[in-house]
């Protein structure tokens, strides 16, 4: 199982060098990929800006977003055009993991319906995978740099049966959001079916997202990173605050349930700024 970790780019506070920082950390330490999350009505950064920010500084890491959320974004032609660039630059690292979300606050600056999401998300992923093919807009051709070698891969997130379908339609595997790795098994034999369904050959890729805090007080960073983040959620910000490894123990028993599921990259979210948690986590984990 690989093993990614993610930017601290949602964590309130954080500062541009400790995210160049992280990055430059994260390559040089041997984790697979740099993840980020994505929220409009919150301080944090924009995960694609931040992606290549990070790109700039770091050689073989892949950089994932883990995931953007595509349907509130207006046009399918720019978020094509944007990663088929972050591609091009950082030489073929980008895993474009995107999602339907969840939150009306995150569709509202866009004046997008939440209404027609999912029609919306499969409409528009069709049309970004056309144009990394090379279709051709208006007359002066493509748009984007030339991907269509070497397209970004697709992973799809979402826990209801249509994102394991898309995830076999239109994606190279699927990601679960910050659950146990004991909902994996079931969640995989949902993928699975789907992959036959739409006669795919191969293996989804299958990757989690997890919480993860290190420190003197792991407890109080979650409650003040992590927690702040869910604060929206209600009664499960307790459950994901209640389900973040904290301390060593608990991140070595987290990362061999992920192994012993099955799973094929495990992306591990941190409750801290601090880049010197990426070694103490390089350390307990690699």
């Amino acid at each position: 199982m690989e093993i990614g970790i993610g930017l601290p780019t949602t964590i309130p506070g954080v500062q541009g060098h400790e995210v160049i920082d992280w990055a430059r950390r994260a390559d040089s330490a041997g984790f697979s990929t740099l993840g980020t999350l994505d929220r409009v009505t919150y301080p944090n950064y924009e995960p694609l800006v931040a992606l290549a920010a990070s790109a700039s500084v770091t050689e073989r890491i892949r950089l994932t977003t883990s995931i953007l959320i595509v349907p509130y974004r207006e046009s399918a032609a720019i978020l094509a055009k944007q990663t088929a660039t972050l591609q091009h630059l950082s030489g073929g690292r980008l895993v474009l993991g995107v999602a339907v979300g969840g939150r009306p606050d995150d569709y509202e600056p866009f004046g997008v319906p939440m209404a027609r999401r999912g029609a919306r998300f499969e409409e528009m992923l069709e049309e970004i995978k056309r144009l990394w093919a090379g279709e051709e807009r208006g007359v002066a051709g493509g748009v984007g740099p030339d991907v269509s070698g070497n397209p970004p891969q697709l992973i799809v997130g979402g826990q209801v049966d249509a994102a394991f379908r898309r995830a076999a339609q239109y994606g190279d595997g699927w990601i679960m959001g910050a659950a146990p790795p004991e909902m994996l098994p079931a969640a995989v034999d949902k993928l699975e079916a789907a992959w036959r369904e739409q006669g795919r050959e191969g293996a989804p890729r299958k990757m989690s997202l997890t919480y993860y805090a290190l420190g003197d007080d792991p407890e109080g960073a979650t409650r003040a990173s992590i927690g702040h983040y869910y604060e929206f959620a209600g009664e499960y910000q307790d459950h994901v605050v209640a389900g973040t490894a904290k301390g060593a123990d608990e991140i070595r028993e987290r990362v061999r349930a992920f192994e012993e599921a099955g799973l094929d990259e495990l992306i591990m979210l941190p409750a801290s700024t601090d880049p010197r948690q990426v070694d103490e986590l390089a350390a307990l984990v690699l």
